[in-house]
């Protein structure tokens, strides 16, 4: 059974989401709906990269992503539809599917036939598209090809000879840290050296664990999580907020400005010996 998946920067405040559904179930009923998350910042495309890289490789072949963040900056561009490693990807032509994805697309379409392009509308017409794939129809079907493809490159860490610097990309509702470096790239760039993860002024991580309780409740903490990102947290404790630190936003320099009296910092630095 395939499954449609919502993604959005809406919230759950309005009637908004709940409306999506009803749509998705009066036109395509026999879809599995899932919320992935509603509560994706708004032009924050670092963590909506992050989110849905987290959750989309989890579920089957078939199934269908709806990606409804910053969805009406472009009135007259057109929406897209693409299919990748046997799962379909709809949203705006923004950026956001490059970062997603970090890779092109195997196949894709632009969506040009979506009335006032409303939310409500873009939702519908996606629904609309399901139901013909579910009928057997061919992706080159549904649209026409791609004329502008907007691609955004994903942040990615700085690397020097004696450290890295990666962004902070997320901080989840326990204000645990997730940090754009991976284990791949940390090992890469460690190259065997001892280490020691700069997490405020003069303190250090200096070991990376493999859960939350391999420290003792308020000790602080460095691990690869389930996504394979940096993750720092303080055990039943409020490692962004003890720390000073606040996720990346497409505002960085204004906000940098803002925040430079509060001792707020966007980057975690890890130094090599």
């Amino acid at each position: 059974m395939s499954a449609i998946t919502l993604t959005s920067d809406i919230g759950l405040q309005d009637y908004l989401v709940g409306t999506m559904k009803g749509i998705l179930y009066d036109t395509v009923p026999q879809q599995l709906v899932i919320d992935i998350s509603h509560e994706i910042t708004p032009f924050n495309f670092p963590q909506a990269a992050y989110i849905c890289q987290s959750a989309f490789p989890r579920f089957p072949q078939g199934c269908y992503h709806f990606i409804l963040v910053n969805l009406l900056t472009k009135h007259e561009e057109p929406f897209l539809l693409c299919k990748h490693k046997g799962q379909y990807f709809f949203c705006a032509n923004n950026g956001l599917l490059s970062m997603i994805l970090n890779e092109p697309p195997e196949e894709m379409i632009q969506i040009t036939d979506i009335g006032t392009k409303n939310t409500l509308d873009i939702v519908h017409r996606f629904a609309t598209l399901v139901a013909e794939l579910e009928k057997g129809s061919k992706l080159e079907e549904l649209g026409t090809p791609v004329q502008n493809f907007e691609e955004r490159k994903p942040l990615e860490p700085i690397i020097q000879e004696d450290h890295i610097e990666g962004q902070i990309i997320y901080i989840d509702r326990f204000e645990n840290v997730i940090v754009n470096i991976t284990r791949t790239f940390f090992e890469r760039a460690r190259k065997g050296r001892s280490f020691k993860i700069n997490v405020m002024r003069d303190d250090y991580i200096t070991k990376i664990h493999n859960r939350y309780t391999d420290v003792p409740a308020g000790g602080k903490i460095a691990f690869f999580n389930t996504s394979g990102y940096l993750e720092i947290a303080i055990n039943k404790g409020n490692a962004a907020g003890l720390f000073g630190l606040k996720s990346y936003t497409q505002n960085t320099k204004s906000e940098h400005t803002h925040f430079r009296n509060q001792m707020f910092y966007q980057t975690i630095r890890i130094y090599f010996e």
